[in-house]
């Protein structure tokens, strides 16, 4: 077996976000999210599990930094409670919201752990929810004072900012299909709240590297996939195109192009609040782009998905708990396109991981060896694009911690160390002990 080397300088980490972890929901003047609201409506999260109490890291942050420390963990990406600044999402600022995000970071620093701070992780303040959301234009000026808050306290000490996890994500599942909060089912809501989501975040790039200084970098995580034809079909290549252009083109072409790809207009039709102007900002220059990647999307022409004639299907092979398809060799696709046709400067990938039934052994320990083959795989694959060409600087495994998996609620576990979530005992499992060799070698075996 050879070992696989990374370029020196590889930055290995691990990612979480706010309401996941922290809990502590109506502490220290925080105030309502849209994801405490949804976990309210009954139907919508399994088991009608909430994000109250969570991990509870808001008071164990200083040992799970240390647990982030034995690991070895060279960066950190976390993301900032908007409601827990700003309860009303303008206006009044919560001191006790900022002090505790100064406590964080600077203990991150002092165990020599790089903090990428992700600014919207999709709890929108459920106040400015009510004023109409995302779909509404004024949710860009908010978040842009948000971004003006957070990064004139902390900018002195964090210089990689993630404007925004996953627009995909807050448009279409918050959006369209219900499945996330807020719970709308509008294509229109949709589309406008993922034009409104790109606005701002250009407007926020800005924003961030004028509080901070020569060494702020700026970028956003995109949640991107792999598609695949079901077939050879002409028809099934086609939705397959689709496929695409929905889940990464329209995303991508705006943030590197300026423009939003012609033939999803065909589909859509106009863009909802689009104005003069609004493209140019969105496609101001940045520093990485963050990549989300977990499984490959395999589709045919059909009913489904809007107004776009798709259907998934599932091939055989392995799956995951979350039953999405293990497919690494995708990951490697997804990062030479990227690279190919969009050409950022920096790319990291701020999400991987995998969900199974994991279970504490008689002996304390929890053995998850899927996770660690699945890591393991993408590791791999990751270290032939960048053997290809592909700028990318760090992995960030997800997740450091079992944690509240929105609307499946605790019914999943992505993390490298289990959560006992009635005494919250932590416990590193096989594949957190293994990352860390990977990190102390700085390489992987093939």
């Amino acid at each position: 077996m050879a070992e696989l080397i990374f370029p020196e300088g590889f930055l290995w980490g691990s990612a979480t976000s706010s309401y996941q972890i922290e809990g502590a929901y109506n502490e220290d003047g925080r105030g309502m999210s849209i994801w405490d609201e949804f976990c309210r409506t009954p139907g919508k999260v399994m088991n009608g599990d909430t994000g109250d109490v969570a991990c509870d890291h808001y008071h164990r942050y200083e040992d799970d930094i240390e647990l982030m420390s034995e690991i070895g963990l060279k960066g950190y990406r976390f993301s900032i409670a908007w409601a827990r600044i700003l309860p009303y999402g303008l206006g009044s600022i919560n001191e006790a919201g900022l002090d505790f995000y100064d406590r964080v970071v600077d203990r991150l620093l002092e165990k020599g752990i790089t903090p990428y701070a992700t600014l919207y992780h999709w709890d929108l303040p459920q106040v400015l929810q009510n004023a109409g959301g995302w779909p509404a234009r004024a949710t860009v000026e908010a978040f842009a004072n948000y971004a003006d808050v957070v990064s004139k306290r902390l900018g002195d000490r964090v210089k990689n900012w993630i404007t925004h996890n996953e627009p995909w994500v807050v448009a279409f599942l918050g959006h369209a299909l219900g499945i996330h909060a807020p719970g709308d089912e509008d294509w229109e809501a949709a589309l406008a709240t993922a034009h409104n989501v790109l606005l701002s975040h250009g407007r926020a790039v800005n924003i961030l590297r004028e509080n901070g200084d020569e060494n702020t970098r700026v970028g956003i995580t995109l949640n991107l996939t792999w598609a695949d034809a079901a077939s050879n079909d002409e028809e099934h290549f086609a939705a397959a195109k689709r496929m695409d252009g929905y889940q990464n083109r329209w995303f991508l072409d705006p943030v590197f192009k300026g423009e939003y790809p012609a033939d999803m207009l065909e589909i859509y039709g106009e863009v909802p609040g689009l104005q003069d102007g609004d493209l140019a900002e969105i496609n101001v220059p940045i520093d990485f782009l963050g990549i989300n990647y977990y499984n490959r999307a395999v589709v045919k022409d059909g009913a489904g998905v809007g107004p776009m004639k798709l259907q998934f299907v599932e091939p055989e092979g392995e799956y995951t708990e979350m039953e999405w398809e293990v497919h690494p060799e995708s990951l490697y696709k997804v990062l030479k396109r990227v690279h190919e046709d969009y050409a950022p400067a920096e790319i990291y990938i701020t999400e991987n991981g995998a969900s199974y039934k994991d279970e504490v052994a008689p002996d304390g320990s929890v053995h998850d060896t899927q996770r660690l083959n699945f890591l393991k795989g993408h590791f791999v694959s990751a270290h032939k694009a960048i053997e290809e060409g592909v700028p990318l600087k760090g992995y960030f495994v997800w997740s450091l911690l079992d944690n509240f998996e929105w609307a499946l609620g605790y019914d999943k576990r992505f993390g490298i160390t289990y959560v006992d979530f009635e005494t919250q005992e932590r416990i590193l499992k096989d594949s957190g002990k293994w990352y860390s060799t990977v990190i102390e070698k700085n390489g992987v075996d093939d």
